[in-house]
């Protein structure tokens, strides 16, 4: 079977974008199609200024949600990055195989950098070299296929550059993977600002509906939804975003076509309407679950760590062999004890 690996990072709630444009896939049809992993990368919150109890209580709360929204341990391993010390361990063999160039265009980064200087923050050395560390996620694990958002596309592009690489220079080792991309809802706009994407690094915001918030909350978020300038519902995601992205909600809800539903319409407020019960309906089962979950911390636990054991067990010896091929001296080991002969009388005596 194929393998898939991807994950989430733990630097907020997790929204109706994270679900419709990743965990359904990844539940729906990954869990069942391939031999997939799927990780909280709480290494990954540790790049920006961050509260070391809240991403501990946020990394509980996203693998709740992994689970509650159908990925079963049975069918795939569910698990927390900072748990397989093998992360951390090729993340620097692959450090001494990209460049600063490389690091220093990724988009993200320069986005992020700016955002931290314009707060007056200093930038992190770790923010510049993550996409290494996410290249080192995937690589461990043999990884065929990555299903993201259109935004993480280019790292995986970095991943792909990075194995080829390091096979070229020190012999064949790593897997070379490819993105792939849900077909609908890839990317889930912010609610407020079509343009952006519903991201979960903000703690609160109107335009931005979380997994768990209640039913009369996502409703209003929903019918306070941006629009555009005239009156008809046509789907344009250029020339119209906010109704765009309200099509493309309902379409991912329902299992409908944004085009056809653009048609469907005469008024905002009709499609507003449709799109917040949708949303609603959609949530609801993901809600009732992790409420179950969150009674019962002993099986999330049990889950992270058997899943963890799985991971492991997995990406060691993929680590050891890069470790090998770059020109790591192989870990000295005890030699084994030789066997010293017991006369029977002795052995005798001692019973």
């Amino acid at each position: 079977m194929k393998r898939v690996f991807s994950g989430v990072k733990p630097t907020g709630h997790l929204t109706l974008g994270n679900y419709l444009g990743a965990l359904r896939q990844w539940a729906e049809v990954d869990q069942h199609q391939a031999d997939s992993l799927f990780c909280v990368v709480d290494l990954h919150a540790l790049t920006v200024e961050h509260d070391p109890a809240r991403v501990r209580r946020l990394s509980r709360q996203a693998a709740t949600l992994l689970l509650a929204a159908g990925l079963d341990p049975q069918l795939c391993t569910v698990f927390v990055q900072s748990h397989v010390d093998e992360h951390a361990r090729l993340s620097y063999l692959l450090e001494c195989v990209a460049t600063d160039g490389e690091m220093r265009r990724m988009i993200q980064y320069k986005e992020k950098a700016a955002r931290e200087r314009e707060r007056g923050g200093s930038v992190r050395l770790s923010l510049l070299t993550y996409p290494v560390l996410m290249a080192a996620d995937i690589l461990a694990y043999g990884t065929d296929e990555v299903p993201v958002g259109d935004d993480q596309t280019q790292h995986v592009e970095l991943a792909r550059d990075l194995a080829v690489r390091f096979n070229q220079r020190y012999g064949h080792t790593f897997v070379v993977p490819k993105a792939t991309h849900p077909a609908v809802a890839a990317r889930v706009m912010n609610l407020q600002e079509p343009a952006s994407k519903m991201g979960k690094s903000e703690d609160f915001g109107p335009g931005i509906v979380y997994l768990l918030d209640e039913p009369d909350v996502v409703r209003k978020k929903v019918m306070r939804a941006v629009t555009d300038s005239g009156r008809d519902v046509v789907y344009d995601r250029e020339g119209r975003p906010g109704v765009a992205n309200l099509l493309e909600i309902l379409a991912a809800c329902t299992g409908g076509n944004p085009e056809i539903l653009g048609g469907v319409y005469e008024s905002y407020g009709a499609l507003k309407k449709d799109t917040a019960e949708a949303v609603v309906e959609v949530l609801k089962p993901v809600q009732a679950r992790h409420k179950e979950l969150c009674a019962d911390p002993v099986y999330v636990e049990g889950v992270l760590r058997g899943g963890a054991e799985k991971a492991r067990e997995m990406a060691r010896p993929v680590v050891d062999t890069a470790y090998r091929a770059i020109g790591l001296l192989a870990p000295v080991t005890e030699p084994a004890a030789e066997a010293v002969p017991v006369a029977d009388g002795v052995l005798n005596a001692a019973r």
